[in-house]
């Protein structure tokens, strides 16, 4: 067994075309060679003179006779480079006819026709119509479903041709299912989206999931809150300018946003349109600026007057966090109203946006939104913000009606409000991302203080696990994988392991059983405690030489390791528990010390000491193989669970 620790930058093998070199050859000195007349010139000469010069005579018989041997193997060396120079520029073409054959297939692959994968898919229907494993009533709503023409078939299957007949018919099910509900109009209300503003998990979250609805049909938005820096240049070259005048003169300024990433926002432009806000007894204009992010039409709100709000390094951690926030709910909601929106779902994101829940039913509601309804997401309950009743009314909210026990009040600080319970109490439903607890335990252990509203509110309230990037770590498409491979297909998991041993330098054996952990510095891993494991596994026969542990961060690196090693030791502490679902999805037992796991992984891994692992591989390999290939043919992505039970809580919000 070897271990091994801390592989997670991606680096990128380039081709580049070979530069020619000539040949490197002795010097030769060379004289020149005249031609045949001129030598039998030379000869006659050479004869008329005196016959006692025989001496000199000889000598320039050898220098001619150098000469001629000189000239010679010059001659070959010269036929000899050339041919050497026609060799290379042969393989040089040849090298670079293959780069551009690789190109073609790679760009043929990303754009394949989908008329291709279409017939490919019913070809796939009629093969498991004849095993068995569908049957035709079903498989005629397929073919019917591949054939209208209005849906976007090949986005959905293009990734999926390569997997087993059964992962295809789970995806067809799937596919054909989520056709069947209603397109639903999201409007995101948050502080984070990735890649443009990324703290912690919900970024990734707002992401991912905006996304896999877009692709199903429904319509997402996103708004954001934005502050401005005027710059002497521009950073950006796809910011359009702003033109402010000052004493007859214009003045070109550019907008960037402190805490912001623009660059993988496309067509960033500003709204020529003043919309206006209201916050404490006033109304104030914002600077509206759209964008394109993933796809995703992203708003960002501007204020003018209250610019500092949202001109910090952070988007967190300050003292006016909560006045900072309420504008931007409140500005948000004028917004929407303004733009004359009328969308299904307002969908807010933890504390931060939790007080849209009384604003838009004590506010808004009446003003043309009768339909549209209310879903809060919370990442966690760690973080609440309790403040002053009195401090409500700065985005128009009335604090002697909100400052109850049953609305906003905290139930332990009762002379102050929390604006998490806000959301929880006027939101229509609420979902709590963990891939790990139960509601129950979620209510109970987890609450921080708000055990008695969620308990009062616990109807409404959904579990919802968070997905993970598949085409990034499918090993069956990994781009930095020696051998791709899947569930029905597991060679390439050898050469990847052997791999693995290669560069690491262990020992070059594939029976033997591979041990890896990947953690960050932040995590909760004791190093100390891993070493331990690791001795103390040696003295079951391991050696020292081993074991290796390494401290950088490797992206390539970190993927060969989850797909060359049989067992892959991780922490459940990660709220987005990413390593144990990249672990399930390369055949490797996520085995942990901890418990409170998704059902499905605590009845299968989570419990499961290492040593009863390893002797599980040793003495039961067959079994332990079915249920690891069981483990990858899971839909752990974003389009699975967790795409249901948000697209369930929204059709239950419109019922």
């Amino acid at each position: 067994m070897e271990v091994l620790q801390r592989a997670t930058v991606p680096q990128f093998t380039q081709f580049s075309r070979p530069k020619w070199k000539p040949p490197k050859h002795r010097l030769v000195c060379c004289f020149g060679l005249e031609s045949h007349n001129s030598i039998e010139l030379h000869q006659d000469r050479l004869q008329s003179l005196d016959d006692g010069s025989e001496r000199t005579q000889n000598d320039v018989w050898r220098l001619f006779t150098e000469a001629q041997r000189n000239i010679m193997y010059l001659n070959k060396q010269r036929v000899q480079a050339i041919e050497e120079l026609e060799e290379m520029k042969r393989e040089q073409k040849s090298l670079l006819e293959k780069i551009e054959q690789l190109e073609g297939q790679a760009h043929a692959s990303s754009e394949e026709d989908p008329s291709s994968i279409s017939s490919e898919l019913l070809l796939r229907i009629d093969s498991m119509v004849l095993t068995g494993i569908l049957d035709t009533r079903e498989a005629s709503g397929f073919r019917g479903l591949l054939t209208d023409t209005k849906l976007r078939v090949a986005d959905y299957f293009s990734n999926m041709m390569s997997k087993s007949d059964s992962e295809v018919l789970a995806a067809l099910r799937h596919f054909s299912n989520k056709r069947k509900m209603k397109c639903f109009h999201i409007i995101h209300i948050c502080t984070e989206m990735e890649p443009v503003a990324s703290v912690g998990s919900l970024a990734s979250y707002v992401t991912s999931l905006s996304h896999v609805l877009q692709k199903q049909g429904n319509l997402v938005e996103v708004i954001l809150p934005n502050s401005c820096v005027c710059l002497v240049a521009m950073r950006y070259s796809h910011i359009q300018p702003s033109i402010s005048l000052q004493q007859g003169r214009k003045f070109l300024t550019y907008d960037i946003y402190a805490s912001l990433n623009l660059e993988k926002v496309k067509s960033l432009r500003e709204i020529e349109a003043e919309v206006f806000s209201y916050f404490n007894g006033q109304l104030h204009r914002n600077r509206i600026w759209t964008g394109v992010v993933n796809g995703i039409g992203v708003t960002f709100i501007q204020p003018v007057y209250y610019s500092s709000f949202f001109s910090n390094e952070k988007i967190y951690g300050y003292s006016n966090d909560f006045e900072r926030f309420s504008y931007f709910s409140r500005a948000s909601l004028d917004y929407i109203l303004k733009s004359g929106k009328q969308p299904d779902v307002l969908h807010i994101h933890n504390w931060e946006t939790s007080i849209v829940g009384p604003l838009f039913w004590d506010v808004f509601v009446n003003q043309g939104l009768a339909a549209t309804r209310i879903l809060l997401t919370c990442q966690s309950f760690n973080s609440q913000c309790l403040e002053q009743p009195d401090k409500l009314a700065m985005c128009g909210l009335d604090p002697a009606r909100l400052h109850r026990h049953d609305r906003l009040q905290d139930n332990n600080k009762l002379h102050l409000v929390n604006i998490l319970k806000a959301g929880v109490v006027y939101a229509n439903k609420v979902i709590v991302m963990s891939s790990i607890h139960s509601k129950d335990q979620i209510i109970s252990t987890m609450s921080h203080g708000l055990e008695v509203v969620l308990g009062t509110h616990k109807d409404k309230l959904l579990i919802a696990p968070f997905g993970y990037d598949d085409s990034n770590w499918d090993p069956s498409c990994d781009k930095f994988l020696p051998q791709s491979y899947s569930a029905d297909d597991m060679g390439g998991k050898a050469v990847s392991k052997v791999a693995l041993q290669q560069q690491l330098g262990l020992p070059g054996d594939v029976s033997s059983i591979l041990v890896g952990c990947i953690f960050s510095e932040d995590s909760d891993v004791d190093l100390e405690i891993l070493k331990s494991l690791a001795w103390d596994s040696s003295r079951r026969g391991v050696q020292d030489r081993n074991v290796r542990f390494l401290d950088k961060y490797d992206e390539s690196l970190s993927h060969l390791i989850f797909a060359g090693s049989d067992i892959i030791l991780c922490t459940f502490n990660d709220p987005m528990v990413q390593v144990p679902l990249k672990a399930i999805k390369h055949f490797i037992d996520p085995n942990s010390q901890r418990t409170r796991l998704s059902e499905y992984i605590i009845n299968t891994f989570a419990n499961v000491p290492l040593s009863q692992a390893l002797n599980e591989i040793k003495n039961k390999r067959s079994q332990w193989d079915e249920k690891i290939k069981d483990a990858m043919s899971k839909d752990l992505s974003w389009d699975g669970e967790c795409y249901d039970v948000h697209v369930s809580a929204y059709t239950l919000l419109k019922k």
